[in-house]
């Protein structure tokens, strides 16, 4: 069955967007307008390294058996999608425009699939046992989630690393760490069923290389815990917010192993926290496992470059730890440390601005 899509972010959207397009679904594009308009004429273009190839595979929208378009937040109405994606940072979701598009989208009760770093606030009240107002202060603008239900959203881990070229075009990405999409279950089956759909179309995708038909990395997984796609705060922790010095930033490969010790000791304590809120071990990422693939991640993470470039907010994941690490009891002092840090930095921007 084709599903209609819609997914808020065309930049990081696209990667995913470049998965679901070989099930043959329908796929709109929320982005800024010179994007859209690239996108609309020319489509959209993704490269993928592949292994044992020495060439990347070169996605190419308008080559693969779905369809694409893309225009602004305006004018968007949710309730003709049977999923919403939301594909771009916390803070651009106060944005006029894609608040009011958001706010109609959990008021349409259609599904919805957040592919953020930072987990919405409705997403984080399907975790019992929290004290989620006090847990607002890590979100740029909460109220923007009010009328998001937490029975109608998943969280999709965005593990695999994709950046714009430097030297090309908006609608071009390159896929920089080819890992998988891990998709939490919704509280309810047949939301559930459209993504476990979703799950078996990419994974069943082959693309016509010159060798014949190969299969590609960055597959789409559907996981009945709720705390998989958590594995992520680690990472973050030990590695993205870590690359963020106190007058610049450092690549990820070197905030990890500039002091491997420091590093594992951050990531093991946001995993005690994970499992002390409810997720199995069996679920998390081993440390080792993420060191290995950080040595490849030679540029600073999205949340450095933002700050550096001057940015008044960004994805305060870091934030949102510290505070349920405080509510169970738990706290680290780096994490303190770097909490401190962004804290400072973001106010430096904000005088500045």
């Amino acid at each position: 069955m084709a599903y209609n899509i819609l997914l808020m972010g065309a930049s990081y959207g696209s990667l995913l967007a470049s998965k679901l397009l070989f099930g043959g679904h329908s796929i709109h594009l929320v982005c800024l307008p010179a994007e859209a308009d690239l996108i609309n004429a020319e489509g959209f273009k993704v490269k993928l390294p592949v292994r044992g190839r020495s060439e990347p595979v070169l996605l190419e929208s308008r080559k693969l058996p779905g369809k694409v378009t893309a225009g602004p937040a305006a004018g968007v109405d949710p309730s003709k999608y049977d999923l919403v994606g939301l594909c771009m940072q916390e803070p651009q979701y106060r944005s006029p425009g894609v608040r009011e598009l958001l706010d109609a989208v959990g008021k349409s009760r259609v599904p919805c699939m957040s592919i953020m770093n930072m987990p919405p606030l409705p997403y984080i009240k399907r975790i019992p046992g929290l004290d989620y107002k006090a847990l607002e202060a890590a979100y740029t603008d909460p109220r923007v989630w009010d009328s998001v239900d937490a029975k109608k959203i998943t969280l999709n881990s965005p593990d695999p690393q994709a950046i714009r070229p430097p030297d090309g075009k908006a609608n071009e990405l390159l896929v920089t760490l080819p890992t998988n999409f891990k998709c939490a279950r919704f509280e309810d089956d047949k939301d559930t069923g459209l993504i476990r759909q979703l799950e078996k179309d990419v994974d069943a995708a082959r693309f016509d290389a010159p060798e014949g038909k190969i299969e590609l990395p960055v597959k789409l997984k559907v996981y009945d815990s709720i705390f998989v796609p958590l594995a992520k705060w680690s990472m973050l922790l030990a590695g993205n917010y870590r690359c963020i010095t106190d007058d610049g930033m450092r690549t990820a490969q070197e905030a990890v192993h500039s002091n491997i010790e420091e590093s594992k000791s951050v990531y093991n304590f946001v995993v005690d926290l994970c499992v002390k809120l409810g997720a199995n071990p069996n679920d998390l990422v081993p440390f080792e496992k993420y060191a290995a693939a950080a040595q490849s991640l030679s540029r600073p993470a999205s949340a450095a470059r933002a700050l550096q470039n001057g940015a008044p907010n960004i994805e305060r994941a870091d934030k949102l730890v510290q505070l349920i690490g405080k509510q169970k009891g738990m706290s680290h002092p780096v994490v303190d440390a770097i909490v401190a840090r962004v804290d400072r930095r973001l106010e430096a921007n904000r005088k500045k601005a």
